[in-house]
């Protein structure tokens, strides 16, 4: 076989290296006392490179010996990381043979040509880092890191030998099937887990019944939204009534601290807001148990509501976190969550981030907001923390779930040039805008693009309302569309609930939570999901954007769901659609006053209004409820 010009080089300069070290050594015997110190940083080596260049390393023990010498430039490392619970992959930072021949030599090698990685079984790992160790300095594996190694050998109760008789029965036997699994791997987690179903598959009734396992570490501490406070007192007194009413507080003001306090009280029920107001009296209760509900508000381990509940929880024997979406986007937002049900599995924020969220220094300090080794974290997840289980796989009966979005007529959509013009600015100033301006030119882009596309969106409802006889859901973020939405269906004589609350960003409803409040437990029927789009606007960056985010999400276990199968439709045109813009119902139907709108105080977060149709505390306990 010809050789290329890189190894006709390669072999050349090797011969000359070869005569350079023969002479070298014929006048080191020549000469007695001569000093050999030099060859400290020569050793028989082998080629090890990825672009051809000679960087030769460490032979192997028992390889055939080979004369030559030549000075080690450069260092290979390499990174292991687990890509299943039985398996773990070797990424080194390039070719090397002497590597390639240890990997040869270990029994359950796989080379898989996709990747273009080898991996190994997990019972192979310490023979693998065995036989590489001699290769150091030269080449370095960094290895798994001991916490990935504790929950490896972590022999747990099998969950499926756990006895649910110690939970109270009303509660027990009202237990689904897979209700029972979750509870079961709760209980084999000593307590200490999250319950991450998809919304509507009974979080509640599984935290209850693991909670009723452990009633010896009582008292109990419920977090919770404010909005859904009273329906946890209310499930305690259905699921658990050998709990008296009298001893359920709920902590609403500093007037209920002494009932907090006195001894009879065996379960507390307070928000996260003032979590944060009455810390020390909580942590003076000592709780044995706590239960945290939709505890993904958790994910910044700055925020004074989780430094609060970090103290609390560090006191408490067990542990059960619920959340229907665990981290809205990035890994990052899992950290706080995962250290409250195991404090002290990672060292810091610093080593968790570098592992699993790409963690680098910038002048501003560590930019934890990428993701790194997610096969990994996923593993960690299922093995230790955490049981999700989605509507699909348990409710059988339960209809399907489709996606469209409804890409909205441009003849629709007030255009004047000017705000054409800033438009296109607008997304050009988002696109170019620094990481720390970034989220500021969305909100302004987002709220400019909703102004324009007001008139599609009414028409469009106009249309549906023609066409659809049953019951929908709107769900909208700005004030000025919502309230275009009300008056179009006050035109049309449509009776209807509106509930407009304000949140901070971090606790807003997400778009699969959305879905999910009409795709539950008890619903007849499919569900349909309709986003109504608009091209120029901010749906051209923002729809993107979401699906890498559930991609992520998708990555670490914690979502099936992908918008890549919505299905496209396109809006009738403005000339189809001159019969939809009178009433489409008899105004004589209408009975005015039973429109209920249901309005909170608006919040304002760094200047900045930020008015959602749907809040996400008091539109849920209505919503649950709602027949669909």
């Amino acid at each position: 076989m010809a050789c290329t010009k890189e190894e006709i080089e390669r072999k050349r300069l090797a011969a000359l290296q070869k005569i350079k070290n023969r002479t070298q050594s014929y006048q080191n015997k020549a000469t007695p006392g001569t000093s050999t110190s030099q060859h400290s940083v020569y050793g028989p080596l082998k080629e090890c490179s990825s672009n051809h260049s000679f960087h030769p390393y460490l032979k192997k023990e028992n390889s055939v010996p080979v004369d030559t010498f030549v000075p080690v430039t450069k260092v290979v490392s390499g990174a292991l990381s687990l890509v299943s619970e039985d398996r773990f992959e070797v990424n080194p930072s390039e070719f090397c043979s002497p590597l390639i021949n240890i990997f040869n030599s270990i029994p359950s090698k796989n080379y898989d040509s996709k990747s273009k990685l080898w991996n190994f079984s997990t019972a192979d790992y310490d023979e693998l880092i065995s036989k590489v160790a001699p290769l150091a300095p030269h080449i370095v594996l960094g290895p798994l890191p001991p916490y990935v190694l504790k929950i490896l050998k972590d022999k747990s109760m099998n969950p499926n030998l756990v006895d649910l008789s110690p939970i109270e029965a009303t509660l027990r036997n009202k237990l689904m099937p897979f209700q029972e699994e979750g509870v079961r791997f709760g209980i084999s987690r000593r307590g200490r887990c999250m319950i991450a179903d998809d919304m509507g598959l009974g979080k509640t009734f599984q935290a209850l019944a693991i909670a009723s396992f452990y009633k010896h570490n009582w008292p109990l501490l419920i977090v919770t939204t404010s909005s859904m406070r009273e329906t946890w007192q209310s499930k305690i007194h259905e699921l658990l009534p050998s709990v008296p009413m009298m001893n359920i507080v709920t902590l609403t003001t500093g007037k209920d601290a002494q009932l907090v306090a006195d001894r009879q009280t065996e379960v507390v029920i307070v928000s996260y807001k003032i979590t944060t107001m009455h810390t020390e009296l909580l942590k003076n209760k000592k709780f044995g148990t706590i239960i945290i509900d939709e505890s993904h508000y958790l994910k910044s381990h700055k925020a004074q509501c989780t430094i609060a509940l970090v103290s609390i929880a560090r006191q408490c024997s067990r542990a059960i976190l619920l959340s229907g979406t665990p981290a809205l986007s990035r890994p990052s937002e899992l950290y706080t969550q995962l250290a409250l049900i195991e404090p002290k599995l990672f060292s810091s924020y610093t080593e968790y981030g570098k592992r699993y969220c790409a963690g680098k220094q910038t002048n501003f300090g560590w930019d934890m907001s990428g993701q790194s080794n997610l096969a990994e974290l996923q593993v960690i997840l299922q093995k230790r923390f955490l049981i999700r289980r989605t509507k699909e796989q348990v409710l059988t009966t339960l209809e399907e779930k489709t996606r469209e979005s409804i890409l909205l007529d441009a003849s629709l959509l007030e255009f004047t040039k000017e705000e054409q013009k800033g438009l296109s600015q607008m997304a050009e100033a988002f696109k170019k805008s620094k990481s720390s301006e970034r989220h500021a030119a969305l909100l302004s882009f987002f709220s400019e693009s909703a102004k324009i596309k007001i008139p599609a969106i009414c028409k469009y409802l106009r249309q549906l309302l023609k066409d659809f006889s049953g019951k929908f859901l709107v769900f909208a973020h700005h004030r000025n569309v919502i309230d275009a939405i009300c008056s179009t269906l006050d035109e049309v004589g449509l009776h209807y609930i509106c509930i407009v609350g304000s949140t901070p960003p971090s606790t807003r409803a997400i778009l699969t939570q959305a879905e999910s409040r009409a795709h539950r437990i008890g619903r007849k029927g499919g569900v349909c999901a309709r986003y109504l789009l608009a091209h120029g606007t901010v749906d051209d960056h923002m729809w993107p954007l979401l699906q890498n985010k559930l991609s992520v999400l998708n990555n670490v276990g914690l979502s099936k769901d992908t918008f890549e199968d919505t299905t496209m439709k396109r809006q009738e045109s403005k000339t189809n659609i001159t019969q939809y813009l009178s009433p489409a119902r008899n105004k004589n139907d209408y009975i005015p006053g039973t429109n209920i709108r249901k309005n909170f105080e608006s919040v304002h977060t760094s200047g900045i209004q930020n008015d959602n149709f749907l809040d996400d505390e008091e539109g849920d306990e209505l919503l649950a409820n709602f027949d669909l």
